[in-house]
């Protein structure tokens, strides 16, 4: 196998929620990846502490992942994904209705979380349309949310950074997110803040049930840091939304396939949503796959309103992409799941979590750090803001973890941490261990 090369031209690319300017001045380019380890051009191995992307919890370049998707692509490499179907985008549908929490028993692909956010807002307004709601438009999100950069994500996400380039979005409103400074330091789901559950009520008030479509939120928000609800939040969450005839949204993009130490984490925090959206670990970041799992309920008030008519090709829901459920990404999901099965990798990850949540926490009295939040294994930290330059020093504190073989992901004033599941405890304190001496550098 010939070595990969590092690119010779960098100006082509324009690179997605990147400093493009800062980049091509200092590149960090990776060549190739094996478990839980990266390396950069110039043959340093780097420590994944993020997974990929939140997405690779089995850790990179997975033989069993590899050769389905070898396998797949040599014996049908794409089938029309309209009017036509495959034996794999119905094998993993099943797979996924067996996994999911009761009443999630439908499954429409994409190809993104992004896609998939876009996705369930567009059938939580088609569904209220075939209730013959046709008021029933506005969407809630809820600050510093993340659901993707298409533009119905954009809207309802609370990220502002993400939010004011673009102008106006989508008609939607948001709750109050749930990073309490009561709560600093918390291990696990904070005490405090149930009660912001019922800024929903306030909102139904403004703008009227009757008028809401769907409230979308991250049973945990992790490109905002890794910020969790409160004890008792999204139940209560849960109460509204069903008292006023709203759909309720989950967006496990980072939380689905294990991080949580469930499958996913609706099941994990014992809250059942109308909808959830699921991308990144279902093929271990391989290739991309997404989708929304839908209640019964919504599936057949959509499909059975098509049907009164009596017609066979009247299509239901207008609305899909060329490579929904494409065959090879189907094959990987399936090779992915079954490796997650094996591997008792949820299981894996409950053992982790206190080792993790200790080591964590250990950097507690940092200069500079103003909160630590974990779960299962996630862990977001506060860093202060550098006076006038929001964000300098987590980009300066991830410059430093990788110059030092360690990735780890900045965002606004915070770093994320999400080690791959079969990450190990001597790999953990590395990873610790590295964070702990970029906080000390920072200025």
């Amino acid at each position: 196998m010939l070595k990969p090369q590092p690119p010779r031209d960098l100006d082509a690319y324009w690179m997605p929620f990147t400093a493009n300017r800062g980049f091509k001045r200092q590149p960090r380019i990776v060549t190739q990846a094996s478990g839980i380890y990266y390396q950069d051009a110039a043959g340093r191995r780097i420590l994944d502490g993020l997974s990929g992307l939140w997405c690779c919890g089995l850790g990179h370049c997975r033989p069993e992942i590899t050769a389905a998707i070898q396998q797949q692509a040599a014996t049908l490499d794409y089938a029309p994904a309209f009017q036509y179907g495959h034996p794999k985008a119905f094998e993993l549908a099943a797979r996924l209705r067996e996994l999911s929490a009761d009443g999630l028993d439908y499954v429409f692909y994409t190809n993104s979380g992004s896609e998939a956010a876009d996705t369930a807002l567009k059938i939580a307004r088609a569904y209220w349309r075939h209730r013959g709601q046709t008021s029933k438009t506005k969407l809630i999100g809820r600050q510093m949310g993340y659901h993707g950069g298409n533009f119905g994500g954009t809207s309802v996400g609370g990220v502002g950074a993400n939010r004011e380039p673009f102008g106006p979005g989508l008609d939607t409103d948001h709750l109050p997110h749930t990073l309490l400074s009561r709560n600093a330091f918390t291990r696990g789901l904070p005490q405090h803040g149930a009660e912001l559950a019922d800024e929903l009520l306030e909102l139904i008030a403004a703008h009227g049930a009757a008028n809401i479509a769907a409230v979308i939120v991250e049973p945990f928000a992790g490109s905002a840091g890794v910020i969790l609800p409160p004890r008792g939040y999204l139940q209560r969450l849960r109460e509204i939304c069903t008292r006023h005839d709203i759909l309720l949204i989950f967006d496990e993009v980072i939380t689905g396939f294990g991080r949580a130490g469930a499958m996913f984490a609706c099941q994990a925090f014992g809250v059942v949503p109308d909808m959830l959206n699921f991308a990144k670990q279902i093929t271990n970041g391989a290739i991309p796959l997404a989708g929304v799992m839908v209640q019964q309920a919504i599936y057949r008030t959509v499909v059975e309103a098509a049907g009164a008519t009596g017609s066979d090709y009247r299509i239901e829901l207008p609305h899909g992409y060329t490579y929904s459920g494409h065959p090879i990404a189907c094959a990987a999901a399936l090779a992915a799941l079954d490796l997650l099965h094996q591997e008792q990798a949820v299981e894996r990850v409950q053992r982790l979590a206190p080792y993790f949540e200790d080591a964590v926490h250990s950097l507690k009295g940092l200069r500079l750090l103003t909160d630590i939040r974990n779960y299962g294994l996630a862990a977001g930290l506060s860093i202060e803001a550098y006076p006038g330059e929001p964000g300098r020093r987590a980009y300066a504190i991830a410059m430093h973890c990788w110059q030092n073989g360690v990735y780890v992901r900045f965002a606004g004033d915070t770093i994320q941490l999400a080690p791959p599941f079969i990450v190990e405890k001597p790999e953990i304190d590395r990873l610790i261990q590295a964070l702990a001496d970029a906080i000390r550098a920072v200025d």
